[in-house]
């Protein structure tokens, strides 16, 4: 079983985020676009002082995506991608132009995306980004 881990990154105040990962499913074998009905993320901004606090940041909470805007029926490798030779099959580009998701520097902040599959549990998939 693996492990229940946080994907770390920084991004700039006021700036957007690309953010990649391999996302596997129940089975083990990497999710693609016919596995999952629905993609939501919301950003939240983290309290240093207590790890059970997060506020979530107005205009993106909850927010719905395509799947196909996000997952890949096949592993992706481009410079993008530094992590192994395997690639990615999530990607999402942070859309900051209507609204600001990271807007206070030296502040970390957690944009969690729920991908729910046709079957079976929701799968999170969570990136902590530190903002300078």
């Amino acid at each position: 079983m693996a492990d229940a881990i946080d994907i770390y990154g920084t991004a700039f105040k006021n700036g957007s985020a690309t953010l990649l990962a391999r996302v596997v499913g129940q089975g083990g074998a990497d999710v693609v676009q016919a596995d999952l009905s629905a993609v939501r993320y919301t950003v939240y901004l983290l309290d240093d002082q207590d790890p059970d606090s997060r506020t979530a940041v107005a205009n993106h909470t909850g927010v719905s995506l395509l799947v196909a805007q996000v997952i890949f029926d096949s592993p992706q490798l481009d410079p993008l991608w530094t992590v192994d030779e395997i690639g990615y099959n999530f990607r999402h580009v942070l859309d900051v132009s209507p609204h600001q998701a990271f807007s206070i520097a030296g502040r970390n902040y957690l944009v969690e995306y729920q991908l729910t599959p046709m079957a079976g549990q929701v799968i999170l998939v969570r990136f902590r980004l530190h903002v300078i």
